[in-house]
């Protein structure tokens, strides 16, 4: 059944299609003629008001009155579990679910693709939990592999401890950067940043301890710049956990016969069973250490082990497809069964997102652009009202417009990034709902105080009320195929529409001239609205702004 927008026809509508067997076309029934002999067997009753046809369907209207009722009673009641208690959930068992997402390497740069990996991550995990699940956010470091031999030996050349305490991720990427560049002239720098990472993998203290102070450093710093996109996790893991556990992989896989020595001395399996080299994924490097396949191995096997999940999410991009794929083909042919419950959602990729730094480095640069780029909007227009802290609210919107446009789209298209369409005043932006929000937040600070008791929906009849009582209907509609295909386009889209619903009520439907009554139930409408506004905001990870 779905719900018509806009048109003041139909709350609901049932296509005959759907009820007839599946006839060839000839001896199909003209559907028109089907229609009109449902609807006169049909009855109103005190739900349903009327009852029509259109082309193929049957059209249901509702007893104006008891939509108005029925849709605002339950979101004031429900506040912010609307639509979730739906019937399209019940019966719908908890789950304990793994979302693995962001995942930066230390030293390295946090590129656009993490970026997408934390907000689209933070929005499944945000979905899952609200859907009454119980789920655990983890950030699996790249903190261990051949860049820390590097990093160790160019720390000991470049390093300045008081620069690492004061912006360890900086320092650290300033320093593996310069190494790399010593490393390429300089034949001994390469050498003894192997022998570094030899003491490490041999479990060296000095080494570790170095290696522990850059890597809780770095993590603290994170925590912190997670904080202001108002995200967190409940672990941070990394590869350095299972440098042991993969050795244990790799006797497993031995014992079961599946690993197979290549003339150069790395370890592969070959998935195929047949030498088809696209099915050959290397497990081992000729020196005997892990690589990211057996860490990945290794990881899934210890969580299974520590969590007994339901379902594992890993959020990265689409460049990893086969990678997964072929991890959980292994955990399948190592006897593992629940290798079925792990799954990748993959993303498409951004181009061309550059800060004033230029490239994108720290997640940091990104936040400072948006917050900068937002105060600089903020400041061109005339209606900003005086704000307690502008840089808090400039970063909340900002963050708003950057995750609407990423989310407007399917997650697998690839896309040309531009600040200006993200910052873009007019449309379809995360900057309309914000100011949607905040508006409808005023008016109800405004007139609130006397009128929130009870209300007269017959007060709500206006096509604009009824336009905006049919979209908050179908709420739950929108959180479900969310949840179906965890594509949070469903939602961003539903949210916009709202909104220029409620902007083209508010230009009519005034509550400052109008009788106490009708001015009621109109704030009950927008206080509903912005509720939902709010509730759907929070899902795709944005902080609702009260004025901005």
């Amino acid at each position: 059944i779905s719900i018509s927008v806009f048109r003041e026809v139909a709350d609901f509508q049932l296509s005959v299609d759907s009820l007839l067997e599946n006839n060839s076309d000839h001896s199909r029934p003209d559907t028109q003629v089907q229609a009109k002999r449902l609807a006169e067997k049909l009855k109103c009753d005190a739900v349903v008001s009327e009852i029509s046809t259109g082309q193929g369907t049957v059209n249901f209207k509702i007893n104006r009155e008891l939509l108005t009722k029925t849709v605002l009673q339950q979101v004031i009641k429900d506040g912010s579990k609307y639509g979730l208690k739906s019937e399209l959930f019940s019966g719908l068992p908890q789950k304990k679910i793994m979302v693995e997402f962001s995942s930066p390497n230390v030293a390295k740069k946090f590129h656009v693709g993490h970026l997408r990996s934390t907000i689209i991550g933070n929005f499944i995990a945000n979905l899952k939990e609200a859907l009454g699940h119980q789920v655990t956010r983890i950030n699996y470091l790249g903190d261990w592999g051949m860049q820390f031999g590097l990093l160790g030996t160019g720390f000991q050349l470049f390093g300045y401890e008081e620069k690492l305490q004061s912006s360890p991720l900086q320092h650290l990427f300033e320093v593996y950067v310069q190494v790399n560049k010593e490393a390429a002239d300089n034949k001994n720098v390469l050498k003894s940043a192997h022998e570094f990472f030899q003491r490490l993998e041999l479990g060296d203290m000095q080494a570790l301890a170095l290696w522990q102070k850059f890597r809780d450093l770095s993590i603290e710093e994170y925590v912190r710049i997670y904080k202001r996109l108002g995200i967190h996790f409940d672990e941070y893991s990394g590869e350095s956990f299972y440098r042991e556990k993969s050795q244990e992989v790799l006797k497993l896989l031995d014992s079961k016969g599946l690993l197979q020595k290549t003339i150069q001395g790395t370890a592969i399996v070959d998935l195929s069973g047949n030498g088809d080299p696209s099915s050959i994924c290397t497990v081992m490097r000729s020196d005997g250490t892990s690589l990211y396949a057996t860490r990945d191995l290794a990881a899934a096997i210890d969580r299974m082990d520590k969590y007994n999940f339901d379902t594992m999410i890993y959020v990265t991009d689409k460049g990893q497809k086969k990678h997964f794929q072929q991890v959980f083909q292994m955990l399948q042919i190592m006897g593992y069964d629940w290798a079925e419950r792990c799954q990748h959602v993959p993303f498409g990729v951004v181009q061309g997102m550059k800060t004033r730094r230029g490239e994108v480095t720290f997640l940091e640069d990104v936040l400072n652009e948006i917050q900068s780029r937002m105060l600089q909007n903020m400041a061109s227009i005339k209606t900003t009202k005086e704000l307690e802290n502008p840089q808090e609210t400039a970063e909340k919107v900002g963050l708003a417009a950057l995750i609407i446009q990423d989310f407007k789209g399917l997650l697998l298209s690839d896309y040309q990034f531009s600040w200006d369409r993200v910052f873009q005043s007019r449309g379809d932006t995360g900057v309309f709902l914000q100011y949607t929000h905040a508006r409808l937040y005023s008016l109800e600070e405004t007139f609130g105080c006397g009128y929130l008791n009870e209300f007269n929906a017959a007060c709500l009849q206006e096509p604009q009320s009824v336009s905006i009582l049919q979209h908050l209907l179908r709420f739950d509609e929108v959180l479900y195929r969310s949840s179906q295909n965890l594509q949070p386009r469903h939602i961003a889209s539903y949210l916009l529409t709202l909104s220029h619903l409620a902007g083209m009520a508010h230009k009519t439907l005034h509550i400052k001239d109008s009788p106490p009554e009708v001015a009621g139930a109109r704030l009950h409408l927008f206080r509903a609205v912005r509720s939902v506004l709010a509730n759907g905001m929070k899902l795709l990870g944005i902080t609702p702004v009260c004025r901005m």
